[in-house]
């Protein structure tokens, strides 16, 4: 993926190198099936940033928690389809074959 100039941190995030690194072996992300994606960088980012935004704003300013939940659920949703687009289209740009054929 180098040699297709795409960037490390696109193909590689940290928190897919930690995961390497741990012995979990998934592929990178623009050879991951686009529901993998979706649900791995979604749920991932909804919990995080429901949590930052229940500790920082939401929790102080009295929202019921299950408000707080849907919101966060619908933006992981948003965001993860987002970024499944995003490495598909990486993908299809950069002529990358299957992972089963690397």
């Amino acid at each position: 993926m180098d040699s297709k100039k795409m960037w490390r941190s696109n193909y590689a995030p940290p928190l897919l190198r930690i995961l390497w690194r741990l012995g979990i072996r998934l592929p990178p992300l623009p050879f991951m099936p686009f529901w993998q994606v979706t649900v791995l960088t979604g749920g991932l980012w909804g919990i995080y940033w429901g949590c930052a935004m229940w500790f920082i704003y939401w929790g102080p300013s009295g929202m019921v928690a299950g408000e707080a939940i849907i919101i966060s659920i619908t933006g992981g949703f948003l965001f993860g389809l987002l970024m499944a687009s995003f490495h598909w289209w990486r993908r299809k740009v950069n002529r990358l074959p299957s992972w089963d054929d690397v």
